[in-house]
């Protein structure tokens, strides 16, 4: 699926078109030649020519005939990012015990922007293909985890998705301020989300907030199971029993 890349503020500088030029690639189309970068990215395609050479010498680029693609260096320096690094790292044992236990999918979730931001999956049988694939993301209304930070967070942040459109991903998403404040509610009250195809037809998600030693809400674990056999109230006490131990471990870091 083509993502399309929104304008930033800045984007005429040198840096600008990088980002520009790096965004213009999707989990499903990795490499693209030069006029398809300079299309989507907005870039002439002379200053994309340039650019890429030398993110090319870089690492940040890698080159497949004709074609361009993200480079590992990318990765690399990705895997340098404290914060992410040690939420994946202290969950996935706890991810992995889920997993064990339900024999479905498991993701670890954080808020970036108005978006989720995938950390970390498990995957169940007949694992869930896109959008929850690690490092994707969706609209925090959308799926489970994105939900949790809405509940459990700051109003701000409600009040800040509350401001701009509610895209429909299913025609199951909510997409009225009033809809959503009453997820929101019945999430506090329950103590955690449950989402049905709301994210992807088909699927019903399960998700708790994990919480830091100083109580704001650090991050978000979800199961994901096919309608048929999703088991929403059995899936909440699992992650109920692994959100305070999570939070242990959490304290056990030097994580700031």
């Amino acid at each position: 699926m083509e993502r399309a890349v929104s304008p930033r503020p800045g984007g005429s500088s040198v840096l600008g078109k990088v980002q520009l030029i790096l965004e213009s690639f999707s989990h499903d189309e990795q490499h693209l030649s030069l006029s398809e970068i300079a299309r989507r990215s907005g870039v002439a395609k002379a200053s994309v020519h340039r650019l890429a050479q030398e993110l090319l010498s870089w690492g940040v680029l890698e080159r497949r005939g004709q074609n361009y693609g993200l480079g590992l260096r990318l990765f690399e320096l990705g895997q340098r990012v404290p914060r992410q690094r040690i939420l994946r790292d202290i969950a996935r044992p706890y991810m992995e015990d889920l997993h064990q236990a339900t024999r479905e999918t498991i993701h670890l979730s954080i808020p970036d922007g108005l978006d989720v931001l995938y950390l970390e999956k498990v995957y169940g049988h007949g694992h869930v293909a896109w959008p929850s694939r690690v490092a994707g993301r969706m609209p925090l209304h959308g799926p489970a985890t994105g939900k949790v930070f809405l509940a459990f967070g700051p109003p701000s942040l409600l009040g800040e998705v509350l401001g701009a459109p509610l895209t429909r991903i299913t025609p199951h998403t909510v997409t009225t301020p009033t809809a959503l404040l009453a997820e929101m509610a019945q999430a506090r009250k329950l103590g955690y989300v449950v989402e049905s195809e709301q994210a992807r037809l088909g699927y019903v998600s399960v998700a708790v907030p994990l919480y830091g030693t100083t109580g704001p809400v650090m991050a978000a674990l979800s199961v994901t199971a096919p309608l048929h056999r999703a088991a929403p109230v059995r899936y909440a006490a699992l992650l109920h029993a692994v959100s305070p131990r999570f939070t242990r471990s959490i304290g056990a870091t030097d994580f700031t």
